[in-house]
């Protein structure tokens, strides 16, 4: 949301204050700063997770994919985590590897 999309990380926060059963005000807050890299603790700001990579390696069977996203479910592992490759499933919506570069640059910029 933050670093991909450039969202501020305070719609994300709010969101999920509202609608998580157990929210909990100073995680919630506190984990989106940190995502975001705003908050007191937000070294390495340079460090962007690429959904991908994260979803190969720590599911890399799918089992996430498949029970959300259940068109998918048929999918071999490996294609679950570049459904935008296939035809037939939307692409994605940002190039993680181009938001990345300008991300670095935003925050480049603010250090300077």
């Amino acid at each position: 949301l933050c670093k991909d999309l450039h969202i501020d990380w305070r719609w994300g926060e709010r969101y999920f204050l509202e609608n998580l059963i157990d929210a909990d005000f100073c995680s919630n807050n506190g984990g989106w700063q940190w995502a975001a890299s705003t908050g007191t603790d937000a070294a390495p700001y340079f460090r962007i997770f690429n959904p991908t990579t994260q979803g190969q390696r720590f599911d890399p069977e799918g089992e996430f994919i498949k029970r959300y996203i259940p068109e998918l479910k048929n999918l071999a592992a490996k294609a679950l985590h570049q459904p935008g490759e296939l035809s037939n499933y939307p692409a994605p919506i940002v190039d993680h590897q181009k938001v990345r570069h300008i991300t670095l640059a935003l925050f480049k910029d603010v250090r300077d």
